[in-house]
């Protein structure tokens, strides 16, 4: 008659140590096995309570929990037999981030007479892409989702007609004033404000935000092709808010 001597257990089939995380619940318990919680088989007859000590077999195609082990429950090693939160922790903010230049181009330069933010032309000037630029403070947001964004923007008391007019806003890709025209991307529909009207939460498109975010884009525009209407925001000079740029953001 054979003593098995010579019988050997296949690798990957060795018997293993766990500890139950629940107590038996019809014929399964979760038992913690190496730092992971799993689902194992258990023996008909045998009666598991939380953090009992259990050898674990394998058979077929199942883990099963043979037996317990020791003389007392004893907790798991690590974590006390929790997995790990497969949810990571969420968190959102809100930052500010004042422009760090307004300026307008127009007839091949910049205007170095005021900082005011124009849009078109009055008089046959010149027509004029007014910009806000941001630098390099969006990009301390990245790795984050834009939620929302908003500018603070305030329609100068003077140029053009009195009356709301409309206008044309575009997302800038230089984060600062470069030497010739700034370079003009995606397009909406500005703010309509009447002289000397503020709105100091005029949404931003969050796509426009997250390029900012993401260092694809650094700034904000007016400009329309036609040169019409003729619209001045006030700049920094004029308006201490002049488009800051909040942000609503997410990460996680």
């Amino acid at each position: 008659m054979s003593d098995f001597a010579s019988t050997y257990v296949l690798p990957g089939r060795e018997p293993v140590i766990g500890y139950a995380t629940a107590a038996k619940s019809g014929d399964t318990v979760t038992a913690w096995i190496n730092g992971t919680v799993v689902t194992v088989k258990a023996a008909r007859d045998l009666s598991i309570s939380q953090n009992d000590v259990l050898l674990i077999v394998r058979t077929g195609l199942f883990w099963v929990a043979v037996q317990r082990l020791g003389t007392a429950a004893v907790p798991p090693p690590l974590n006390n037999g929790a997995s790990p939160d497969p949810t990571p922790a969420v968190t959102t903010g809100t930052s500010v981030f004042g422009p760090v230049e307004t300026r307008s181009y127009r007839n091949g330069s910049w205007r170095t007479d005021n900082d005011d933010v124009y849009q078109g032309s009055y008089g046959g000037a010149g027509n004029h892409t007014g910009s806000a630029f941001y630098g390099s403070g969006p990009r301390s947001l990245a790795g984050a989702t834009v939620l929302a964004a908003r500018i603070a923007v305030r329609r100068k008391n003077g140029g053009g007609f009195t009356a709301p007019q409309a206008t044309t806003m575009r997302l800038v890709t230089e984060a600062t004033r470069p030497g010739g025209a700034p370079t003009l991307t995606s397009s909406t529909a500005g703010p309509n404000l009447g002289w000397g009207q503020a709105d100091n939460v005029f949404a931003v498109p969050a796509s426009w935000a997250q390029s900012m975010v993401d260092g694809t884009a650094g700034g904000l525009g007016f400009f329309t092709g036609t040169g019409s209407p003729y619209v001045i925001f006030d700049g920094r000079g004029a308006y201490g808010p002049a488009f800051t740029l909040t942000i609503d953001w997410q990460r996680g």
